[in-house]
């Protein structure tokens, strides 16, 4: 089967798209209202891109009523954010606060996540994010005026101490269990592994004595 995009419109686009391309992570971006209400808010349209410097990048379309998002309101405002991700425990949480909210109603507030103070920006963390990283605007494509790709560069990582073994730079897999996004209301738990011994291109021949 195969559809041209120019075929299939935007709703079934999507349904394509995020049917096929999982599981994807998962960046729960923590920003600052103008009265100063922290908005936590998950979007799977997102991943890393590099490390030199550290770019990530997450797309933030409008509501289906047409209303801007406050996570694009705050970022086009302040220009600073936090990417936190999300494990096990925290997973419930982070679906709870993709709803619906006034934006003078924190979501870490109304559904009681702990934050934490960040150190080059604004914007808190969330405490209990097994990782997070704090941010400020790199770029930002407009898409069509519906959608923001937002390239957010990497100032500061914080990581939970018990994941982390600072003299190899390794994290601790058996203690780590991060969550990811399949589609509509699925997630997918990370546990069931698979390990692979280095790959080896083809190899020449050895030259005949």
């Amino acid at each position: 089967m195969q559809y041209a995009v120019s075929d299939v419109n935007d709703h079934d686009r999507y349904k394509i798209l995020t049917a096929f391309v999982l599981p994807r992570p998962i960046a729960w971006v923590t920003t600052v209202g103008p009265t100063g209400t922290v908005n936590a808010a998950p979007f799977s349209f997102f991943n890393v891109f590099a490390e030199d410097p550290p770019i990530v990048m997450f797309a933030v379309n409008k509501r289906p009523d047409g209303r801007i998002k406050d996570t694009w309101t705050n970022i086009k405002r302040t220009a600073e954010f936090v990417v936190n991700l999300t494990d096990e425990p925290l997973a419930r949480a982070m679906h709870d606060s993709s709803g619906d909210f006034p934006p003078d109603v924190g979501e870490p507030d109304y559904l009681g996540l702990k934050l934490a103070p960040s150190v080059d920006i604004k914007p808190p963390r969330l405490a209990d994010a097994p990782w997070a990283m704090e941010c400020k605007t790199w770029q930002v494509i407009n898409v069509k005026d519906d959608r923001q790709l937002i390239m957010g560069e990497g100032l500061r990582f914080h990581i939970r101490d018990e994941l982390w073994d600072p003299k190899a730079m390794r994290v601790h897999m058996e203690k780590y269990h991060p969550i990811g996004r399949m589609f509509a209301d699925r997630y997918c738990r990370t546990d069931d592994r698979v390990i692979f011994p280095a790959a080896e291109g083809p190899k020449k021949a050895a030259a005949a004595d």
